[in-house]
């Protein structure tokens, strides 16, 4: 199944130097390069390669200045496109992500199943005793945003860096468009729904040991969901009213006028009366909130119909053919078509 596919892994570098040539030692032998990329490292770690690293597959990047996970992800994933390759793997250099696992995760790519693969960290329920407290309460806090805001409802574990992606489905998204630093994985999701890629999560374990992570949760979760927030309303506004208009975009949109409306009658009505010893009328109270009632309902037919829109049906073959053929009537790249 692997024949005649090559591989390219990427490793993203920064404070790592301990466990960086364990990792590429560790690397199946199926895996044509290593793409390790030197994020202004401040211990050295693309130095340390360069020196001690005897693999030949290796291929090292290094940034001038500290770009973050997600540019050096980026940077890896398009020397590897250059370079021939047809599916891309992003890892950690903690060793957190076991690279025994790489061919799970390219599997259901070359065979046509999915377009990107995700690890799943939460499939061994036993395994969540050992992950850090903080970890798990802001995975628990951030998912639901996640989910909502990538449209991608049946990930589980949106967070997590361990991730594969066709080479093609990777060209034809906006590089320059996705979060460069610690929102990349939940940003690539949403970039991800927009050209409608099928993703399959893959099971796996974690580890947490030593390694030294300068992701801070508590100063991020505000930041993240404001993001969250705003891919919600991009997400929404391309997929049910710019791109595409059906029933679910008026639910929506009936749905927050009738409890905007409702809500501001009420409002409105207990201001009135609020302190007087006359009670409201009847129909001042009832109308309100049978309007909300009626927002209420429509919009869970919205939500409803949003969580059975998952995209279900891979497109690289598609991108396949359409790369040709733009390649041969000299029009707009993938990534113009496409964004």
């Amino acid at each position: 199944m692997l024949k005649g596919h090559k591989i390219a892994v990427i490793i993203p570098c920064y404070r790592v130097r301990k466990h960086i040539l364990r990792l590429v030692s560790n690397i199946p032998e199926f895996v044509d390069t290593i793409y390790i990329v030197d994020d202004k490292c401040p211990e050295k770690t693309g130095e340390l390669v360069k020196k001690s690293c005897k693999d030949s597959r290796v291929h090292l990047i290094s940034h001038k200045e500290n770009q973050g996970v997600g540019q050096a992800t980026i940077t890896g994933m398009k020397e590897a496109v250059k370079d021939g390759a047809h599916c891309l793997v992003k890892i950690d250099g903690d060793e957190q992500h076991n690279p025994e696992l790489i061919e799970d995760f390219v599997s259901p790519i070359l065979n046509r199943d999915a377009d990107f693969t995700k690890g799943n960290r939460f499939f061994y329920l036993e395994d969540l005793r050992q992950m850090p407290g903080v970890r798990l309460i802001g995975n628990a806090c951030l998912s639901f945003a996640t989910k909502f805001s990538s449209g991608y409802w049946n990930i589980f574990d949106p967070t997590n860096g361990y991730l594969a992606v066709h080479s093609l489905v990777f060209q034809a998204l906006p590089h320059e468009k996705i979060d460069k630093r610690y929102f990349f994985e939940s940003d690539l999701l949403f970039r991800l729904y927009t050209i409608r890629a099928k993703i399959v999560e893959i099971p796996m374990h974690a580890v947490y040991g030593e390694e030294e992570s300068s992701l801070s949760p508590s100063k991020l979760i505000l930041p993240f969901l404001w993001r969250h927030m705003i891919n919600s309303l991009k997400r929404i506004f391309y997929s049910y009213f710019l791109r595409n208009f059906s029933l679910a975009s008026i639910y929506l949109f009936l749905g927050l006028f009738f409890c905007l409306f409702g809500g501001a009658m009420g409002l409105s009505a207990w201001l009135q009366y609020f302190g007087s010893e006359t009670g409201a009328p009847i129909g001042q109270v009832a109308l309100p909130g049978l309007m909300i009632l009626i927002g209420v309902q429509m919009i869970l037919g919205f939500l409803n119909y949003d969580l059975s829109s998952i995209p279900s049906s891979v497109i690289h073959s598609h991108l396949s053919w359409l790369k040709n053929k733009t390649r041969g009537s000299g029009r707009a790249g993938l990534n113009d078509t496409l964004e």
